[in-house]
């Protein structure tokens, strides 16, 4: 039966140099990364499906691939708000866990939608950006006549005021957050595509990478010409 211990162990060895070389240029913080690939991480969640308990140890551990290894393999719906709290807590200087592992299992959780609010509403960036992505894979994933669309009408109205002015990686989040309405609920999709236009160009320190933000109004027009607007997805977990 493998253990944090053991597993700690594994990812140390399958680290490499050039990968976290990558996470330290996406502004991660390096000394919490072995250098393991998601590949290598998706192949080590396959050889400990369903172990709730080592997954809530690995993200325990504080190291950014445990902690990710955990997202894929814990069940948000058996967590407790005080655990869903503490791995928001928990995801400092790691966007890959504050805007992945963390919304993986929160949306999966009957109180999903208001740690979501809760985490939106933080003074800390990358809190505020769990609660945006929490909050965009729901739209993504919960049928529309399950939504709190009035809520969700207001809450692009707040990123539109609020977005520029907004942290960091807030900014970011807040922009996928519109695309996600207009791409995934079809009774705001127009209520969001106005949004994104009175958004425009939304600028975000990416570190030193050529990453770049998507414009909102292109992402959701795509989706749209393709059809898929207001399919959801059956999850959010990559």
């Amino acid at each position: 039966m493998p253990t944090v211990a053991s597993i700690l162990t594994e990812l140390k060895k399958k680290g490499t140099e050039k990968a976290r070389t990558i996470y330290a240029k996406h502004g991660m913080d390096v000394e919490r990364c072995f250098g393991v690939s998601v590949a290598d991480l998706k192949l080590i969640a396959k050889t400990i499906k369903g172990e709730q308990a080592l997954a809530m140890e690995l993200y325990s551990s504080g190291k950014m691939e445990a902690m990710y290894l955990a997202g894929i393999v814990a069940n948000g719906a058996k967590m407790s708000e005080e655990q869903l709290q503490a791995w928001a807590d928990g995801a400092a200087g790691m966007q890959m866990i504050s805007e992945y592992t963390v919304p993986w299992v929160a949306v999966e959780n009957p109180h999903g939608r208001e740690l979501a609010l809760k985490w939106m509403a933080s003074k800390k960036d990358y809190v505020a950006a769990a609660g945006w992505c929490t909050y965009s894979g729901l739209v993504t994933t919960v049928p529309d006549e399950k939504l709190e669309l009035a809520e969700i009408e207001g809450l692009l109205g707040d990123v539109v005021k609020r977005i520029h002015k907004a942290q960091n990686r807030e900014r970011h989040t807040m922009n996928n957050f519109v695309i996600a309405v207009g791409s995934y609920v079809a009774p705001l999709s127009k209520q969001a595509k106005a949004a994104a236009r009175q958004i425009g160009v939304v600028t975000v320190d990416m570190g030193d990478t050529a990453c770049q933000v998507p414009l909102a109004t292109a992402c959701i027009e795509k989706a749209e010409a393709a059809g898929k607007t207001g399919k959801k997805r059956k999850t959010i977990r990559c």
